[in-house]
């Protein structure tokens, strides 16, 4: 669907993933969409020390950067959970810690409708939206993606990476 609509996209990847999925990540990279790291195994990292969240945050960088030979630049705390150890390691390592403004709940099996009145309800222009390329059970995503696509771009939105929206 992003490559019908010609929509780059930022896919923050979980190491864990990356070595059972490698072809996902090599794809979204050749395609021209932006990493982001998301952690190598989505534990919650505010309830570990800095030494066990500095190892989170290497082992998925070196898994993304073994497939794609690129350094990620940004990092999506699982669950948006974060303190200021987390704060002090990623200023450390040159990274922005990303958040979302809309979360669409696709990961909560939530039906295409519900998906797509999340977004709509809410959309202003700079948000980033979250949703979820895998889940486990049920997705909706992909059917929602098919109303949402074509209706925010009808309606003048723009389809940007992180990094570029925080370049503007």
């Amino acid at each position: 669907i992003l490559k019908k609509y010609e929509i780059k996209a930022t896919f923050f990847v979980i190491g864990v993933n990356v070595d059972n999925y490698p072809n996902p990540l090599l794809r979204a990279a050749s395609e021209g969409h932006e990493i982001g790291n998301h952690t190598n195994s989505h534990s919650i990292l505010k309830s570990m020390n800095k030494n066990k969240i500095q190892e989170e945050i290497d082992l998925c960088e070196n898994k993304i950067f073994e497939l794609t030979s690129t350094k990620t630049k940004i990092l999506r705390p699982p669950c948006g959970l974060y303190d200021e150890s987390l704060i002090d390691i990623a200023k450390n390592c040159d990274c922005k810690i990303i958040l979302w403004n809309i979360d669409t709940h696709d990961w909560a099996h939530l039906s295409t409708s519900e998906i797509v009145k999340n977004v709509i309800k809410n959309v202003k222009g700079g948000d980033i939206i979250l949703f979820h390329d895998y889940l486990s059970g049920e997705s909706h995503t992909i059917e929602a993606l098919e109303i949402l696509i074509p209706m925010l771009l009808k309606n003048g939105y723009e389809f940007v990476t992180i990094s570029q929206l925080l370049e503007n």
